[in-house]
């Protein structure tokens, strides 16, 4: 994970408060280059219209790419000096140009919001140990409907590799048999995989299907 992936990760930017700071529009990105350092270093940071942040840190002595910053595990407390200094301005620009999210990917979110539209619960998150991993339950009942788990894709596709957000549904068994007989369906991770199933939060699956199977859990979660 890069050093722009760790700090904006749940973070969505607001284009208005990035020309504000001092961002110039481009064609299809914003960007701005800054001094940090007193003066002996500059960043050129751009963010695309999707939300996704770049940077490159030139070392101003030899207008060079300073590549130790980029090499883990690369000690030193010179580097660490010009590691935390960038961090403090890419966290600068976060605090003032981007708002919070629940969640890394673009569908945990629309899901999320829909849920909480719905049914007006947020996630919950448990584990400070897994403080990405957020859950779903009826407040009055305490029942799990749905969870929002980050996961090695390889543990639902196997020979596949990567860091992807899944959702757990709770289904009734035939409904988990039908569904596992489909495209982009899987058994539940981390769950009872006679009632719960899996899915890819990477828009293979539509909103609305995911809300029609969520409306379902939730339906186990209330009083009877």
């Amino acid at each position: 994970m890069s050093i722009e992936e760790s700090i904006f990760g749940k973070y969505l930017p607001n284009f208005n408060k990035l020309e504000k700071y001092g961002f110039e529009k481009k064609k299809d990105f914003y960007a701005i280059e800054k001094l940090f350092l007193d003066n002996s270093f500059k960043a050129f940071i751009s963010v695309t219209l999707d939300g996704t942040i770049s940077g490159i840190v030139y070392d101003l002595e030899n207008n060079d790419e300073f590549l130790p910053l980029r090499i883990e595990g690369y000690n030193g407390a010179f580097v660490a000096e010009v590691k935390n200094a960038y961090e403090d301005l890419l966290k600068d620009i976060r605090n003032k140009c981007f708002s919070k999210q629940y969640f890394i990917y673009s569908q945990s979110n629309r899901i999320t919001n829909l849920i909480i539209k719905k049914y007006g619960d947020e996630p919950e998150f448990l584990w400070e140990k897994f403080d990405d991993c957020g859950v779903f339950r009826n407040p009055q009942t305490k029942k799990w409907y749905a969870a929002i788990l980050d996961v090695d894709r390889g543990k639902i596709q196997p020979e596949q590799k990567g860091l992807v957000e899944v959702i757990d549904i709770k289904l009734s068994s035939e409904n988990v048999k039908k569904q596992l007989q489909q495209k982009h369906f899987y058994s539940g991770y981390h769950m009872n995989k006679k009632y719960w199933i899996s899915i890819i939060l990477d828009d293979t699956v539509s909103d609305s299907k995911i809300m029609e199977l969520v409306e379902e859990s939730h339906s186990f979660t209330e009083k009877k």
